[in-house]
């Protein structure tokens, strides 16, 4: 046991080092080159040899490259909370139509309500409104699929209701689109397209919040999730809460999906994959492992 969970460290520790390396070479890597200690520099705030330089890595690949480590993170830990939950292995934020669901909400907005929500005498646009509809959209239908898992015990009718979802959604999506303007069509082709340099430096602290509010909650999970691989009347008889804990789940997953889909764009098969990857490298199901690495 003790050779595992040492095993488990070296683990995490060595992918840790690997991350912060990838994260430090995406800034250093790009159509402009950049001397090293001129990107090292500009980190530290006393600032690179040219100005444009700094420009170019606070304002263009620091937040690009935050936005990609965190939208991996959301991604992966969504994947793995729904493949524990549902018990299936094939589960994941785009099988079970959680992704097209908020494809579907930022669809209504940028498409149907011109990119702006209202409600009484408040209005919401820009950005917000999008992350709204995204939101909307993936809690709607993550809380359509926890209610059909209590009543379809079969889990592969469970994912081809999933798919179901995802493509009545892209139905609508295309429907929408016809019906739209061609500065609307052109608005969501360009979302649709993904791009991790959508996020600026100004709107950062409240995505890097909000993953982090997601996460959290994620990581609070570990133990339910843990009792949860033994089935449902184990967790229980542990004292676990299991409507509770989905409804977490459900908030959690949502919140993440959302968030990296309004600002990124549709991100599929992270959630599917990287859960199993971690798997073959730790040759564990303990979510205390999984959930870092």
């Amino acid at each position: 046991m003790v050779t595992g969970n040492r095993k488990h460290i070296v683990i995490c520790v060595v992918m840790a080092v690997l991350v912060l390396l990838l994260f430090f070479l995406n800034l250093c890597w790009g159509t402009v080159h950049i001397p090293l200690k001129d990107v090292i520099a500009s980190l530290t705030g006393t600032g690179a040899s040219r100005e444009s330089w700094d420009f170019i890595i606070r304002e263009s690949r620091l937040p690009a490259a935050v936005t990609a480590l965190l939208a991996g993170a959301s991604l992966a830990a969504s994947g793995l909370m729904l493949q524990t939950a549902f018990r299936n292995p094939l589960a994941g934020p785009d099988i079970l139509g959680i992704n097209g669901g908020a494809g579907l909400g930022v669809a209504l907005v940028m498409l149907l309500f011109g990119g702006n929500i209202t409600m009484g005498n408040l209005t919401i646009g820009g950005s917000l409104s999008v992350v709204l509809g995204a939101f909307a959209g993936a809690i709607a239908v993550t809380a359509l699929v926890l209610y059909l898992s209590t009543k379809l015990k079969n889990p592969v009718m469970l994912l081809i209701v999933g798919i179901m979802v995802s493509y009545l959604a892209s139905a609508l999506i295309s429907l929408l689109n016809f019906f739209s303007t061609a500065e609307g069509v052109h608005s969501y082709t360009m979302w649709g397209m993904g791009n991790f340099g959508g996020v600026s430096m100004g709107q950062l602290p409240v995505y890097c919040m909000v993953t982090a509010i997601g996460l959290a909650i994620a990581v609070s999970l570990i133990k339910p999730l843990n009792a949860l691989l033994l089935g449902d009347m184990y967790a229980e008889n542990l004292g676990i809460n299991i409507i509770r804990t989905r409804n977490w789940l459900l908030l959690s997953t949502s919140l993440l999906v959302a968030i990296i889909t309004a600002y990124c764009g549709p991100v599929s098969f992270i959630g599917l994959a990287v859960p199993h990857i971690g798997r073959l490298m730790l040759q564990s199901s303990n979510h205390r492992s999984l959930m870092p690495v």
